[in-house]
């Protein structure tokens, strides 16, 4: 995993606004398996084409197929994977449930989106016996990325963790408790997770149950409830990633990507001491929204180990302001001066732009604007920290 040795590194989250036509025929196949998928996979590589090359122009160092070809950051799973069927039963969040006129003004966007509150469940034994999906999806990124040989620092891929999908995907009673169907998904996506690793992809996995599912699966249960099962995750994440070095992976947390209240959030403070026992080499977390704009400070309470890196949010991916350089900058600079290493930092997005196919709350045209922006602002910091 590169570091930032010379220059403030960019990167972002993963997913990236999708083209409507996509994200209908992700959304059609998600609901009934397309019998002919020939559009899909010609919009997908359409997708990842555009989204690869909008990345390079906006300046990025560290870059991804921008999930184009997923239905959902996590629910993608439901199709790569045996064992799921029906609907999970899920609480709303609580500040959904706290502010009814919000979730009002929420359902009012009138958006078309993936299986996001009524993912299927885990009806059987849950089993990844075909990995050829996750195959063509690299093969597909590597076909785009051999058209900007040379321009490209640093190739990434997300990928679900157990434990966001297995409080998206409810255990449907085939499991005998959460904890049993965590490591039995964890075994099953160790197998994408050593094809991205060595494919030769740096592994982002994607963890935001670790901090949304407090107000989430875990609303009614004690803090000292919640931070056992932060651990139990964790511990499942370490058991599937045994055969990866640290360094090649990175883990990205957040407390949900909508622009709600977020009063209810879990303080970082509270879970960052058990977070930072996952064996990966870099932790992606948001700090520019308003909610956690802050929380630099328990960075200095609780510091990360001197072997990891730190990708802070430097511009929010709910909301359609650019971002000054300027304000990037001085995010940048409070960053490095928590972490008390500027090598160890690299700016990054609050979470993606894409989370789901149809859930985009900013317009693509500002998304590559909010990358330039993040870009200018690393060069801003890098004349501040290198001279």
């Amino acid at each position: 995993m590169k570091h930032s040795e010379n220059r403030i590194l960019t990167t972002h989250v993963g997913s990236l606004p999708r083209a409507r036509a996509l994200s209908d025929l992700l959304i059609a196949d998600e609901n009934k398996p397309l019998e002919d998928r020939a559009e899909l996979d010609r919009l997908a590589r359409e997708g990842v084409k555009h989204v690869v090359s909008k990345q390079l122009e906006s300046g990025l160092d560290i870059i991804n197929d921008g999930e184009q070809p997923r239905v959902g950051f996590q629910t993608y799973v439901g199709q790569r994977l045996e064992g799921f069927g029906g609907v999970s039963e899920r609480e709303p969040f609580t500040d959904f449930a706290h502010y009814p006129d919000f979730q009002q003004v929420w359902l009012n966007r009138g958006m078309v989106m993936s299986k996001v509150f009524d993912a299927a469940a885990a009806i059987g034994e849950v089993r990844y016996r075909d990995l050829a999906p996750a195959v063509r999806e690299c093969d597909l990124f590597d076909e785009i990325l051999a058209m900007h040989a040379g321009k490209v620092l640093e190739p990434f891929m997300t990928a679900a963790s157990p434990g966001i999908v297995c409080t998206t995907m409810r255990n449907g009673g085939f499991y005998d408790s959460h904890a049993s169907y965590v490591h039995a998904v964890a075994q099953e996506l160790r197998k994408e997770y050593e094809l991205i690793h060595q494919r030769g992809y740096v592994l982002q996995l994607d963890c935001p149950d670790l901090a949304m599912e407090r107000h989430g699966m875990f609303q009614h249960s004690t803090l000292r409830e919640f931070q056992d099962a932060v651990s139990l995750h964790i511990a499942a994440i370490n058991e599937a990633c045994v055969n990866i070095p640290a360094s090649g992976i990175r883990l990205h947390v957040c407390w949900g990507n909508y622009d709600g209240p977020h009063d209810c959030d879990v303080p970082l403070s509270d879970i960052l001491p058990i977070i930072s026992q996952a064996n990966v080499g870099a932790l992606s977390i948001e700090f520019a929204n308003p909610r956690h704009q802050h929380e630099y400070a328990a960075l200095k309470k609780h510091p990360i180990p001197k072997d990891k890196l730190l990708i802070p949010g430097v511009i929010d991916s709910t909301v359609n302001y650019i971002e000054h350089p300027q304000v990037v900058c001085n995010r940048i600079l409070e960053a490095v001066a928590a972490v008390g290493d500027k090598e160890r930092v690299i700016a990054g997005a609050d979470c993606g732009f894409g989370t789901f196919a149809g859930w985009e709350m900013v317009a693509a045209s500002v998304v590559w604007k909010k990358f330039e922006a993040m870009a200018e602002g690393a060069r801003l910091a890098t004349q501040k920290l290198w001279g």
